[in-house]
């Protein structure tokens, strides 16, 4: 065999492998993993990160995307159930589809800190869209809803939290999905600069100082957004907070009843039209909340019970007919209730490797 036509071997070995890894778990024991897409052929670099990042959300690529260069790189850090990871990639259309969300167990926040370009636009339950910042900004996901977002080229810094640290600090976490916050306010700079040094520190930190980083960092986001929902006294914050938290255990817990609706909800819980009301605004008001809510329960059960009737489905969940059900089912996720059955159940027997945005 010649010279020449091994090395041809060994490159397309090297082209074969899905881009380049690296693992280590450092002195401290915070696990860390590099890997970008530098030694992939062109026409596969995109479609290898897609393989790399579609643990937690899908990449969707346009052919053009997919004929031309490629340019993805990540460094993550794990600490105990929280993680860190430091992104640069070129733009990228990503969704995270209730499908998706029905047959995985990834239910925490995401935080992204764009330090450089950042969301050209991104719709979630309530289709919020905006313009690519000019200055850092932040996104925050709720992994349990679904969102499609447009990325610029960009370098952002993401926290990855559980529900209940987020929760902890901020009970009505589930109202930031999708939100992006851009401003230049102290708080948000103090924000930037801990997640920052955070990145830079964490290769030489314990475990037990970057885990206390992460959380910090945590409170520090939820403050920012405290902020800019108005919340700015403690005592106002935590009642609203109770307020909420009791409402949204009442909704969840009679999910299943027909008689379920805002004035059913007004006199049980005897609390004024007003407060209430207001509450739920941002969620595009109290009506719409229950439906969204029945909605993703309707999702899940769709998926964890394929052999139960979709009309069971609505009817157990306080829907008046199939037709009602289904195009509210459409209207907020582009796709029908049996179509999602399908979906979910080609996800089962697809496997994509375990990985981060």
């Amino acid at each position: 065999m010649t010279l020449h036509k091994n090395r041809a071997i060994a490159d397309k070995k090297r082209h074969d492998q899905p881009g380049a890894h690296r693992h280590a778990v450092l002195a401290s024991g915070i696990a860390h993993r590099h890997f970008n897409v530098r030694d992939v052929i062109p026409q596969r670099q995109l479609l290898t990160w897609r393989d790399q990042v579609g643990h937690i959300i899908d990449v969707l690529p346009s052919r053009t995307q997919i004929e031309n260069p490629f340019y993805a790189a990540i460094d993550r850090y794990e600490v105990g159930n929280m993680m860190l990871t430091d992104c640069r990639s070129d733009a990228m259309l990503l969704e995270r589809s209730v499908a998706r969300i029905s047959t995985d167990n990834i239910r925490g926040y995401a935080f992204h800190v764009f330090l450089e370009g950042g969301i050209a636009t991104v719709a979630g339950r309530y289709q919020i869209s905006g313009k690519a910042p000019s200055r850092a900004s932040i996104l925050v996901l709720d992994m349990n809803q679904p969102v499609r977002m447009q990325r610029t080229a960009s370098r952002m810094l993401t926290l990855f939290a559980p529900r209940a640290i987020v929760e902890a600090s901020f009970p009505d976490a589930e109202s930031m999905h999708g939100r992006v916050l851009e401003d230049d306010t102290a708080l948000m700079q103090l924000l930037i600069d801990h997640v920052t040094a955070l990145n830079q520190q964490l290769p030489s930190m314990s475990a037990g100082a970057a885990n206390q980083g992460m959380v910090v960092a945590v409170e520090l986001l939820t403050a920012t957004f405290y902020k800019q929902a108005g919340l700015h006294g403690s005592a106002r914050a935590a009642a609203r907070a109770a307020l909420f938290g009791l409402v949204r255990r009442y909704i969840r817990a009679n999910l299943h009843q027909s008689q379920l609706s805002p004035e059913r909800l007004l006199d049980s819980l005897q609390l004024p039209r007003s407060t209430l009301y207001n509450m739920f605004a941002h969620e595009g008001g109290l009506g719409a909340y229950i439906r969204n809510c029945r909605l993703r329960e309707a999702a899940d059960e769709l998926v964890k019970f394929p052999d139960r009737a979709v009309l069971e489905i609505a009817y157990g969940l306080g829907f008046k007919s199939a037709q009602d059900f289904s195009r509210a089912f459409r209207r907020a996720y582009d796709m029908a209730p049996q179509d999602l059955r399908n979906h979910a159940s080609q996800r089962r027997v697809q496997h994509t490797p375990d990985s981060c945005v």
